[in-house]
């Protein structure tokens, strides 16, 4: 099961102090007993609130300062991206797989699968014993989806005023946070759903 859903920065933004990434968009699945310890359940709601908060931002800087690393070892420098050219940019993108640690920033263990495409990332933070191939594959279509029909990487782009458009994206693709095994005629009929949610 995935636990959480990530769209934030990875490159520097003027409003932020080095090495900090914003957090854009986040989605979290189940319960949160995999955020909160036995210390934290006696926390108020917006307590809780923003306990969550604090955790999705630590994973967005982990992915952060590992995309930096891969980008600096590559030699890749970042460009800006060109509205229109989103799937030359997902081509291009880069991708990974990290362990998060028991503690560091929930309380069991968890690994986050991101994709780095120019300043923005997405990541799903999954159960250890997820399929990660499988979490890839629903990453890339999710951020496929996300580039094309939301056009993330064009000037001014919102993603807080889309969220409502990435939440649909999730309810489809992936429902209450399972990863979906989709078979070619599926994942046709998915696609013009989605395609035309998205046109309205």
């Amino acid at each position: 099961m995935v636990r959480c859903f990530l769209i934030h920065t990875v490159c520097p933004v003027s409003a932020l102090p080095a090495g900090e990434s914003r957090l854009l968009y986040s989605r979290m699945f189940g319960p949160d007993e995999a955020v909160l310890t036995d210390q934290h359940r006696e926390l108020s709601p917006e307590e809780r609130r923003l306990l969550r908060k604090e955790k999705l931002a630590v994973v967005a800087r982990q992915v952060r300062s590992v995309v930096s690393l891969t980008r600096e070892a590559a030699g890749r420098v970042p460009v800006d991206a060109v509205p229109g050219e989103e799937a030359l940019a997902l081509q291009e993108a880069d991708s990974g797989v990290m362990r998060l640690r028991a503690g560091d920033p929930f309380c069991e263990e968890a690994s986050a699968v991101w994709l780095a495409v120019h300043s923005l990332a997405f990541t799903l933070v999954c159960e250890p014993h997820e399929n990660l191939l499988l979490a890839e594959g629903s990453l890339r279509s999710l951020s496929r989806h996300c580039l094309e029909h939301l056009h993330l990487l064009g000037q001014g782009s919102e993603v807080l005023l889309k969220s409502s458009r990435v939440d649909v994206l999730l309810s489809r693709l992936l429902p209450h946070g399972q990863l979906l095994f989709l078979n070619h005629r599926f994942a046709q009929s998915l696609e013009k759903e989605v395609a035309g949610y998205m046109s309205k």
